[in-house]
């Protein structure tokens, strides 16, 4: 009982972690995007077409942000 009991706490702190890095790329990814654009290029699997994404924002970072309570 008490090794599944540990196995279960070290998948759960593996799936954790993942959760924490996917978190990490994602703040970043939308950090990057308010100060430039980004592009992303895929490759349909099916036709070879290039398929582009254009991520921007028209929003300013660096500003003061108020809370309304």
């Amino acid at each position: 009982m008490a090794a599944r009991d540990e196995q279960f706490k070290q998948r759960f702190e593996m799936l954790d972690q993942r959760l924490d890095n996917i978190d990490s790329i994602v703040t970043n990814l939308v950090e990057r995007v308010m100060r430039q654009p980004v592009t992303i290029e895929l490759v349909c699997p099916k036709c070879d077409n290039v398929i582009q994404i254009m991520l921007t924002s028209s929003t300013k970072t660096g500003g003061k942000r108020t809370n309304s309570v």
